[in-house]
């Protein structure tokens, strides 16, 4: 597995302790794996990982002792702290927390539960420290929106295995085959151009199923005149891309020719929308237009896209404006899917997913794929 060079993270740790900084901050505990990963390279299935201006304390238990010396001989600014047998990683941090002394320290509000947050503060309570501790929201995420260009090459890399792999999909996908012997194809074809492992659960939705826009593969089988959604991404050194093609089984008739035409003019909308400095918002809205002038407005029935990068849905949000929620800049270097979709219950629907990275002069495909039958 690759993984970015030691300046990279050196730099993506400073600028978090600007963060740190700016909040006003004396620490921050990171919990979210994704993010402990994006700081260290250190990719585990547990871990904390304590941040100051002048330290990265990263808690492991003993499973991953080797792995995390192994980054910190690459990342002179990473200590490594590994649980005694039978200790847990609250007890770590109250102790990594204590040794700091007082100060307002944060913690990631999305990624620790109510009752691990009550167990730490009364473990910080019990060895005397005066630790206030304070919900933060997005510090790490707001840097990863944004990719480096080591992400962006992993993130191009894995953009064109996986379009390889469609291209190689599509023509597989015949009448009388089931939905799980379809996504049995998708999934084997992933390993062969060598993904680590799928994004997530392989869509495969024929018929009236593909009014379901987060069906799952099941026993349906493929018939002359269906339409097939195919949705299905892959990881690449820890970083996901995602498609969606629909296709028909035989030549497709005017209703699925014309839903299909429909959902691919609005996503090159969208396309057209992005440039930097606009809302993630306007892209939505963009493709949502062109679905409401066909008639299809209601039967769009979610955003238009997601960010990608070491989680499949992450930021930016390019979906419909929300009061409560921020609208988002766009900037060069984030990467996003371009997904709009038209589903008729009890009939079918269709999706047209895509990967983009936004560039100084507006958008860029990653993911190239015909999109029409």
């Amino acid at each position: 597995m690759a993984v970015a060079p030691p300046d990279n993270h050196i730099a993506r740790q400073s600028n978090l302790r600007r963060a740190l900084a700016a909040a006003p901050l004396d620490a921050l505990i990171v919990t979210s794996l994704p993010n402990i990963a994006y700081l260290t390279g250190l990719f585990v299935s547990t871990a904390a990982l304590v941040v100051t201006p002048d330290q990265l304390r990263l808690i492991v238990d003993g499973r991953y002792t080797e792995v995390a010396e192994a980054r910190r001989r690459e990342l002179p600014t990473l200590t490594v702290v590994t649980l005694p047998p039978g200790s847990s990683f609250e007890e770590g941090l109250a102790s990594e927390l204590a040794s700091i002394g007082n100060g307002r320290v944060g913690f990631e509000s999305d990624h620790l539960t109510v009752y691990r947050h009550q167990d730490l503060t009364g473990r910080l309570a019990g060895k005397g420290a005066r630790t206030h501790l304070e919900g933060t929201q997005g510090l790490v995420e707001g840097l990863r929106v944004v990719k480096d260009p080591w992400e962006l090459g992993r993130l191009r890399e894995a953009a064109t295995r996986l379009s390889d792999a469609a291209k190689c999909i599509i023509p597989k996908a015949l009448a009388g085959m089931s939905e799980r012997q379809v996504a049995a194809i998708i999934e084997a074809e992933l390993r062969r151009v060598g993904f680590d492992k799928p994004a997530f659960d392989t869509i495969v939705a024929a018929g009236p199923n593909s009014a379901m826009p987060h069906y799952r593969a099941g026993d349906g089988q493929l018939s002359e005149g269906d339409l097939v959604v195919m949705d299905f991404g892959g990881m690449l050194d820890g970083y996901a891309v995602d498609l969606t093609r629909t296709i028909t089984v035989g030549r497709p008739r005017e209703r699925e020719r014309r839903l299909l035409e429909h959902v691919a003019g609005a996503q090159a909308a969208a396309f057209r929308a992005i440039a930097v400095g606009k809302a993630a918002t306007a892209v939505d809205d963009a493709a949502r237009r062109v679905l409401e002038s066909a008639g299809l407005g209601e039967a769009f029935s979610h955003g238009t896209g997601h960010g990608l990068g070491l989680e499949v849905h992450e930021r930016p949000r390019v979906g419909r404006w929300r009061a409560e929620l921020a609208d988002e800049a766009l900037q060069a270097g984030m990467v996003f899917t371009l997904e709009p979709g038209a589903y008729l219950a009890g009939w079918g629907g269709a999706r047209i997913e895509d990967d983009v990275v936004v560039t100084p002069g507006g958008a860029e495909w990653l993911t190239d794929v015909p999109r029409l039958p």
